[in-house]
């Protein structure tokens, strides 16, 4: 066996020299891996994107560490240029395959899903934290930090009425880490950034700077502010703050996008759509952005942009804007609920007034003035 191969530092390829060039024997660059950690969070990307803010008190706790995160291909972006992360793998049988023939000092599986738990579970490692598997296949804790987030899931009481406490603080806490309100983070790639530019200075846009994000899913019933509501809120921005309205939204919300520009008369523009990490870089560009409980409210956080988020039907508590933002908070009794389908009319959402709104985004942009 060649001993001169330093197969445990963080930058050996293998069958290739490093970016330094080589030989491993002697090099000033050579940083062990230390404690090999791996995090499983497949699902969804705007809640893997939150879940980051476990990676500064991994860190604190584990100076010397190697972390590799395994996440559905779709989140990926969202990791890839986060200086915390060393590997990013998307979920599949070619990660499983490789990770099955590894040695982990301790794996941690945030997702409260069946296919999290069995990947988590056919690593081997010395140390395991999350989420495993019954002999029933059913999703159990696995250690005690889980025991609050996971009992959390199966009341609604608890859930919506009792609990107090943000998502990324019990993620901390499933992953045996002491929560410090950390900012979740996204860093966005300079050709990101510079498209946003371009893109956005093809509207010459007037400040204030507004992201109206139209979609929120379609797992929840009525996440989503009204189309109406968005485009007369537009109009307001123009004639009353002489700022500029960008509609945003994913390849799913197109109709919708289309509806508000048409509604609000030419005082709300239509930001198109882009790839996750061009959309993400062009949120960043925004003075603040509105937006109900979807993944555009994350990234906002993210990269540090003011949010006004709408609530109804989920629990605006989980949700932690560190300081930047307000939330708004739908005053139907019902609410929250988690359905997936509602037929009430008006809904939660539709209970929220452009006053309000109006009024709580004046408030978002004073407090970041």
């Amino acid at each position: 066996m060649d001993t001169s191969a330093r197969s445990d530092c963080r930058h050996y390829v293998g069958d290739r020299p490093c970016e330094w060039g080589g030989p491993c024997d002697g090099c000033s660059h050579y940083s062990a891996m230390g404690r090999r950690i791996l995090i499983v969070k497949l699902a969804a990307a705007g809640d893997v994107l939150r879940t980051t803010a476990v990676l500064p008190p991994l860190k604190r706790k584990y100076p010397e560490s190697y972390i590799v995160w395994v996440t559905d291909a779709i989140s990926a972006a969202f990791l890839e240029h986060n200086p915390y992360v060393d590997r990013v793998m998307p979920f599949g049988f070619a990660s499983h395959v490789e990770l099955a023939a590894q040695r982990f000092d301790e794996v941690i599986c945030l997702d409260k899903e069946q296919r999290a738990a069995a990947f988590a579970a056919s690593v081997t490692a010395d140390h395991r934290l999350g989420y495993g598997l019954t002999e029933w296949g059913t999703v159990l804790p696995i250690s005690e930090g889980a025991r609050y987030d996971f009992e959390l899931g199966l009341s609604n009481q608890r859930k919506f009425h009792e609990n107090v406490r943000s998502a990324p603080d019990i993620y901390c806490e499933v992953a045996d880490l002491t929560y410090e309100a950390d900012p979740y983070m996204l860093v966005l790639p300079e050709q990101s950034l510079e498209y946003a530019r371009e893109f956005l200075g093809g509207f010459a846009p007037e400040e204030p700077l507004i992201g109206l994000n139209v979609g929120a899913g379609g797992v929840f019933a009525n996440k989503a502010w009204t189309a109406e509501g968005y485009a007369e809120l537009a109009r307001r921005v123009v004639s009353d703050l002489g700022g500029t309205c960008i509609v945003l939204g994913g390849p799913d919300d197109r109709d919708r996008m289309a509806r508000v520009v048409e509604l609000s008369g030419g005082a709300a523009l239509d930001g198109g759509t882009h790839s996750l990490l061009d959309f993400s870089a062009i949120v960043a560009h925004m003075d603040a952005v509105v937006t109900g409980d979807t993944m555009a409210l994350h990234i906002a956080v993210a990269v540090g942009v003011p949010v006004l988020a709408m609530f109804g039907p989920t629990v605006p508590q989980e949700i932690e804007l560190y300081g930047r933002g307000r939330k708004l908070v739908s005053p139907a009794e019902c609410a929250p609920c988690y359905l997936r389908a509602c037929d009430r009319s008006p809904s939660c959402m539709d209970r929220i007034e452009v006053d309000t709104v109006m009024d709580a985004l004046r408030g978002v942009l004073a407090d970041d003035a």
